[in-house]
């Protein structure tokens, strides 16, 4: 009785340790595959130039381009379009509730 069960014993820390060898493969072959990838990600910044360069250059590029969406007002301003978006002069003479 003894040797049948030492037998199923060993077959069962045999496929126990066979099972055991295939998750720690796995999870080895996972992290070396992590490793490479984090390694081609620090490859890929060193070849990128710094951001704040970049952003300084969008910076200059804006700031010397008008918008093309809005006016170029080329002479006097006319007074008269300002009361579309200002509020109301008179508080009294308004009864909208937004304003």
């Amino acid at each position: 009785m003894q040797t049948g069960s030492s037998g199923e014993v060993r077959s069962v820390v045999g496929a126990t340790d066979a099972r055991g060898k295939h998750r720690i493969s796995a999870e080895l072959k996972r992290l070396e595959q992590e490793t490479r990838f984090l390694e081609e990600e620090l490859e890929q910044l060193d070849k990128m130039e710094n951001a704040s360069a970049a952003c300084e250059e969008l910076v200059i590029n804006i700031e010397t381009k008008p918008d093309p969406l809005l006016p170029v007002t080329n002479g006097p301003i006319n007074p008269v379009w300002d009361r579309w978006f200002e509020g109301p002069q008179e508080s009294s003479g308004c009864r909208c509730w937004i304003l």
